[in-house]
């Protein structure tokens, strides 16, 4: 439980991380992202904060299709917007363009490894994937008619308010599931089947 624990706080730690490196690089975020920066250039309250509250919206939107949330999905939700605010902080603005190409990909590397970090230490989906998935539960549709029919109105909407859609969010598009498909498994911690089945033990 202590490692499983240690794990999820350090990938979702990273997560935010990533984004920071990845909204820095200025080429293009990811949907999400293009919709928190589209929301803060018009309330400016600030990156963090509008992610915080984005996915306070998303677990809203749970409810309705039954997805129950972990202890992962909760510590989601209220630490990779501050992770993200520490990035951004600590990651200067307006380099040279082969500067933030250089960001661009250890953002994208970074979020891969956050993802089959937090992912692999089970205590539940973030709010968006939750989201994703309940919807495939719910629905019967493949999970990525779902996660595009998501992201193309979450990004249509962002970009709409002014978020910065570019070439890296195009890439994120095509790059991320690749790379979260090598770190998922990479990182996942094996739980140990329970003695009192022995039927499950032998087959483990």
């Amino acid at each position: 439980m202590t490692r499983r624990l240690i794990q999820l706080l350090i990938g979702l730690f990273l997560y935010g991380i990533g984004i920071a490196l990845i909204v820095r690089a200025g080429i293009g975020v990811a949907p999400w992202d293009v919709l928190t920066q589209g929301i803060d250039n018009h309330t400016q309250l600030g990156f963090g904060l509008i992610t915080i509250l984005l996915s306070g919206v998303v677990l809203v939107l749970w409810i309705p299709i039954r997805q129950k949330p972990g202890a992962g999905t909760l510590l989601n939700a209220v630490l990779v917007g501050p992770a993200a605010d520490v990035g951004l902080w600590l990651i200067p603005a307006d380099l040279d363009l082969w500067a933030r190409i250089v960001l661009f990909a250890v953002g994208l590397l970074t979020v891969a490894v956050a993802t089959g970090l937090y992912i692999g230490a089970h205590f539940g989906p973030g709010p968006r994937d939750g989201l994703m998935t309940g919807l495939h539960k719910r629905t019967g549709w493949k999970i990525w008619i779902v996660r595009t029919g998501i992201e193309v109105i979450v990004l249509g909407i962002g970009w709409a308010l002014g978020g910065n859609v570019g070439i890296g969010t195009a890439l994120f598009a095509v790059l991320i599931g690749p790379l979260c498909q090598r770190t998922i498994p990479l990182f996942a911690i094996k739980r140990a089947v329970r003695a009192a089945d022995p039927a499950r033990a032998a087959t483990a």
